[in-house]
């Protein structure tokens, strides 16, 4: 099986695309699930960390088993385990029952993220040009897709749970696309992996960069509203605003990503990105109306776009740590600053206000601009069949 070849790479986008969607269909749920159990906030909120206790749980371990078993493998069942669990979601009758769901669809996700980037990680490598910004736009477009679709289908009347079974033949009518030409192999044979490995070297700083974009990206999901609401005088109707803004230009960041990764480099990309992003920042902490506000959160979905696509490039061409090992630390490191953005934000701002919390990231995203370089390493041609 040739790596470079247009099955393999369209494969790729499917489960990524998959992906998204399939995260995406919790999203609408949530207030149907919050009324159907009765769940006060705290309690909700301790289930919401069930779902990202999952994925931190089972992502370690993902690159081990993607090194044994083959990319295909571990991409196919945990995307089974994810459609078969999905109308949990609508249907549990306990918040015990609810938790369990959210850890093992969590599991599900956190298995399926680190094993298709890591499949990513090798087209990319085999084709020798630049590719995982355009991946990673699918499973943005993944993420529309499927919380529209689900919105949709519970404003047309279906109940939460047969919706869940119309988003389950979705997604399992995109994964039987994808099956055929996912990679098989991933280590030379025989070759042994251990069941965990600490990570070291380069990638513990590629992991810590992950960490402080995914910090940003979970600020601007969990925060960007208040700020626009409560700070520069945007009707609360209209707060959405700022994540959209975000969303739209990280999306189009990332469908041109490619393109532009390939002629300036990834390097050029990473640092421009970073201040692109910082400036975004900075922007919004200085701009005294909503509408400048706005354009910084457009500025740090278009610089943030390309860093984290990058960083996993620079995992598969680090040689301190096995590419599969490598992507499943960054992979892990990088969840964490989504589950840990809401709280650490939420902490600065208590402490200081969210004006300070929002500089404090744009400073945070200058580190990694400045850390540039470690994009500098050419792509190696990968020796790993299919």
């Amino acid at each position: 099986m040739h790596l470079t070849g247009t099955l393999q790479q369209r494969a790729t986008r499917l489960v990524f695309f998959a992906a998204g969607f399939g995260m995406a269909a919790w999203a609408p749920l949530v207030p149907y699930a919050k009324t159907r159990l009765g769940l006060d906030e705290a309690t909700l909120g301790f289930l919401l960390l069930c779902l990202g206790a999952g994925s931190l749980c089972a992502m370690p371990f993902t690159g081990v088993l993607a090194a044994r078993f083959g990319c295909r493998s571990v991409i196919l069942c945990a995307g089974a385990v994810l459609i078969a669990v999905l109308p949990g979601l609508a249907l549990a009758a306990t918040p015990l029952q609810l938790g369990l769901v959210l850890l093992t669809f969590g599991a599900a996700m956190g298995t399926m993220d680190v094993a298709m980037n890591i499949q990513a990680v090798i087209i990319e490598k085999a084709n020798g040009g630049a590719m995982m910004s355009g991946f990673h736009a699918l499973f943005s477009v993944g993420g529309f897709a499927g919380a529209a679709c689900m919105a949709m289908l519970l404003w047309l009347g279906l109940t939460p749970a047969w919706s869940c079974v119309v988003l389950m033949a979705v997604l399992a009518a995109v994964m039987g696309a994808s099956q055929g030409h996912l990679l098989r192999t991933v280590s030379a044979s025989g070759e042994k992996t251990p069941l965990f490995v600490m990570p070291h070297g380069a990638v513990i700083l590629i992991g810590l960069l992950c960490f402080i974009v995914f910090l940003a990206e979970g600020a601007v999901l969990d925060w960007s509203a208040l700020f626009l609401t409560g700070m520069r005088g945007l009707d609360e109707a209209k707060g959405g605003l700022g994540y959209a803004a975000f969303a739209i230009a990280m999306t189009v960041g990332r469908f041109t990503g490619d393109k532009v990764v390939s002629r300036f480099g990834g390097k050029r990309v990473l640092a421009f990105g970073g201040l692109c992003a910082a400036g975004g920042f900075f922007l919004a902490v200085l701009a005294p109306g909503a509408v400048l506000a706005l354009a910084g959160f457009v500025l740090v979905g278009l610089g943030a776009a390309n860093i984290v696509p990058i960083l996993f490039t620079a995992a598969g061409n680090q040689t301190a740590m096995p590419a599969s090992l490598a992507v499943a630390a960054i992979t892990t490191i990088g969840y964490a600053g989504i589950l840990a953005g809401p709280a650490v934000i939420g902490f600065v701002a208590h402490a200081t206000s969210l004006n300070i919390a929002f500089a404090i990231l744009g400073g945070a995203l200058l580190l990694v601009a400045a850390s540039s370089r470690l994009a500098a390493a050419p792509a190696s041609t990968a020796k790993t069949a299919a």
